[in-house]
């Protein structure tokens, strides 16, 4: 059997276990999941499975209803929380395809433009001048 792992986004919960961890009535959470608020993931059979995530978001709506915001305020505040936490982990997968990139080539320092566009430099190496234009250099001098 694969390796299945949990996460906060892993559907779990039946809607009477989701309302209780929320302290929520299961009628507010269909008309939630109704409206777009907060969509449960959904079994083969069509029941509604909440995940800890739901949970959460359940009773950051339940907190800031209870403060006076508006549905509709609320949902976009859900939807620009899941886009900054979409935007982080493709910082992270992007940082860390940055930094292998940088170990697969340790002795790059200085890039140029050619006629097949902008190229890496292994240290110590130089360019013709006729043919290539150095565009950056970290530290802006010699090593």
């Amino acid at each position: 059997m694969a390796d299945q792992r949990m996460d906060a986004d892993t559907p779990v919960f039946a809607i009477a276990v989701a309302a209780e961890l929320s302290g929520m009535h299961p009628q507010t959470l269909r008309q939630y999941d109704r409206i777009g608020l907060v969509v449960p993931g959904r079994t083969s059979g069509g029941s509604r499975r909440y995940s800890t995530r739901n949970i959460e978001q359940l009773r950051e709506v339940a907190q800031l209803s209870s403060e006076g915001m508006s549905l509709p305020a609320i949902a976009r505040l859900l939807d620009l929380e899941d886009e900054n936490r979409m935007l982080r982990r493709r910082v992270v997968e992007l940082d860390a395809a940055l930094r292998a990139e940088r170990e697969s080539r340790p002795g790059v320092r200085v890039f140029a433009a050619g006629a097949s566009g902008v190229i890496p430099m292994p240290n110590g190496r130089r360019m013709r001048r006729s043919a290539e234009v150095v565009l950056w250099h970290p530290g802006g001098g010699r090593d």
